[in-house]
């Protein structure tokens, strides 16, 4: 099952109701995915400061205390905002260094982004609240990923939703599932690549982040995915500048996208859709099998 609904606005005056909208999307998905879900927000570009947004895995963390430790370690200014179970650091440091050392020395917490503009959050429980919870109705930005998850082959864990990252401002929804995960963990792991779960989305968000490092854009990096991954899947992928839609070739998870000429919107099911503005003048239609989409602020 899995819900995912994806929002991209070209109309920049729009980007204060970004979060409502989407908001608004998943609550019209929250029965394919009721176990739990996350949502990624891309706003406000940073004048070169990192944001590293985390989960704790349960209870509660010193925040406070593991950012002056982050600090000290990387020798690097270091801020932390708590929002419940998670907390958004700011580093003027290198943000993969920070990256790596937390997943290093704090176990007890998920680095779910890292980057000048993403900022990922996910929880258990009903879609509709957890998005209520953690305030996506409240959030600004150009584009925005998220997901509902239904836990059909691992425990319902807030390590297991989605949206997974595990490079600079990108990230990755899925609706599948991949045959051939294991194989290419391990590849990608002999690349540099670092993984915190075992979901095989994550090798799917971490495949795309090792071909873009190698140099690939966007497309030619799903182009590269349709070889590599093995499998049913619908991915929709975030970057900075946009986002990316692709079907594997037999295409056998449903998809729907529409366009108008204020924004662009992917959902599982039209009805995530129907609540957007303007939805009756959209181009609406199904994404064909093995063709990557790409729409960007560029």
């Amino acid at each position: 099952m899995c819900g995912i609904v994806g929002l991209f606005l070209k109309n920049v005056a729009l980007e204060p109701e970004l979060g409502r909208l989407t908001a608004a999307m998943v609550r019209e998905l929250r029965d394919r995915g009721p176990d739990s879900a996350g949502f990624a927000v891309y706003g406000e570009e940073t004048s070169g400061t990192t944001k590293i947004c985390a989960v704790v895995r349960e209870g509660r963390l010193a925040w406070p205390q593991i950012a002056k430790r982050l600090s000290n370690a990387t020798q690097a200014s270091v801020t932390v905002k708590e929002i419940e179970n998670h907390a958004v650091i700011k580093t003027e440091g290198d943000g993969d260094a920070a990256r790596g050392w937390l997943i290093d020395n704090v176990p007890e917490a998920i680095v779910l982004s890292q980057g000048l503009s993403i900022e990922i959050f996910k929880g258990v429980g009903d879609p509709g609240i957890v998005v209520e919870r953690l305030n996506l109705v409240g959030a600004k930005g150009s584009h925005a990923i998220a997901h509902t998850r239904m836990a059909t082959e691992s425990a319902v864990t807030i390590a297991g939703s989605h949206p997974f990252s595990t490079g600079e401002d990108t990230c990755l929804v899925h609706n599948g599932s991949l045959s051939n995960h294991n194989r290419l963990r391990d590849l990608l792991q002999r690349h540099g690549e670092r993984f915190q779960t075992a979901n095989d989305s994550e090798v799917a968000a971490a495949y795309l982040t090792w071909r873009t490092r190698e140099g690939d854009s966007l497309k030619a990096a799903l182009q590269q995915a349709l070889q590599a991954l093995d499998g049913f899947y619908t991915f929709v992928v975030g970057t900075r500048e946009g986002f990316a839609v692709l079907r594997d070739p037999i295409a056998c998870k449903p998809a729907v996208l529409a366009e108008t000429d204020d924004w662009v919107a992917f959902g599982t099911e039209f009805r995530a859709l129907a609540t957007l503005p303007g939805v009756a003048n959209a181009r609406i239609w199904e994404p064909e099998p093995a063709t990557v989409y790409v729409w960007s602020r560029a």
